[in-house]
């Protein structure tokens, strides 16, 4: 990894990160990329109920871009896997339109998947820290 780079983890990491050996996120000049966050609890476990576990997953990736000096408004780039994404769809559309409830929206990819290490759903962001003024 380039001495440029910068790793962040949030405050509260999760187990997984320590399980699986990777970074929450890193900081490349002034953009964060943020591996995949799923609802786990803090022990590492999935959240069983699909709606909360959905939730999780979003409050896991507030963590660390808070970690990072970022917000929601910073997000340029999201990819999201789903397990069964026809299914999933509405509940996700409804959380979604609760974390990002006006435009402008970051541009958004959504891919099915099989598998997941247990979860239904991954959120990924790039996101671009904001300039010091």
């Amino acid at each position: 990894m380039s001495l440029n780079n910068e790793t962040i983890f949030p405050a509260d990491r999760h187990a997984l990160y320590e399980a699986h050996g990777y970074s929450a996120a890193i900081r490349a000049g002034d953009l964060v990329f943020i591996s995949g966050q799923v609802g786990s609890r803090e022990d590492g476990s999935p959240e069983p109920d699909f709606r909360k576990q959905v939730q999780r997953a979003f409050d896991n990736l507030e963590a660390v871009l808070k970690a990072a000096g970022c917000t929601k408004a910073d997000i340029v780039d999201v990819t999201t896997f789903h397990t069964d994404p026809e299914n999933q769809f509405a509940t996700i559309m409804e959380v979604k339109n609760e974390v990002f409830p006006n435009a402008p929206y970051p541009n958004w990819t959504a891919v099915g998947v099989t598998w997941l290490a247990g979860f239904d759903f991954e959120i990924k962001v790039i996101a671009r820290v904001p300039a010091l003024d």
